[in-house]
């Protein structure tokens, strides 16, 4: 894992973001993606700067395209994002698990649900 995504883990793990479980290195189908929160069908993939190449980006395309045509969600973050704008990341990943329709957990000693974005 990079630097960012170990960050990212570290805020996702053990039910610590808003009660919800996150899962590391998930098989889905041919695939294995970095981070899937299964309440909401969501797929986290921190992408570094070799995500921009050519075949690369072919590659996830395609990848993506299959998750989503199995119903996943798929959220691509930035390992720069992730690190220079790390509240602003999880406020996203937040969004998207409001979107998704999941019934969300009671609130954990682990600590408080993260908050909607402030618009």
């Amino acid at each position: 894992m990079t630097e960012s995504e170990r960050k990212l883990w570290s805020d996702l793990r053990g039910k610590r973001f808003g009660g919800l479980r996150f899962r590391r290195q998930q098989p889905i189908g041919p695939y294995i993606v970095d981070f899937y929160c299964p309440a909401a069908g969501l797929v986290i993939e921190p992408d570094g700067g070799h995500h921009n190449e050519k075949a690369r980006r072919l590659y996830n395309e395609t990848r993506t395209r299959w998750l989503e045509s199995e119903g996943f969600h798929v959220l691509r973050i930035a390992n720069c994002e992730l690190s220079s704008k790390r509240e602003l990341a999880l406020e996203w990943i937040w969004h998207q698990i409001e979107a998704s329709g999941c019934v969300l957990p009671q609130r954990t000693v682990a600590g408080p649900l993260p908050e909607a974005p402030q618009r």
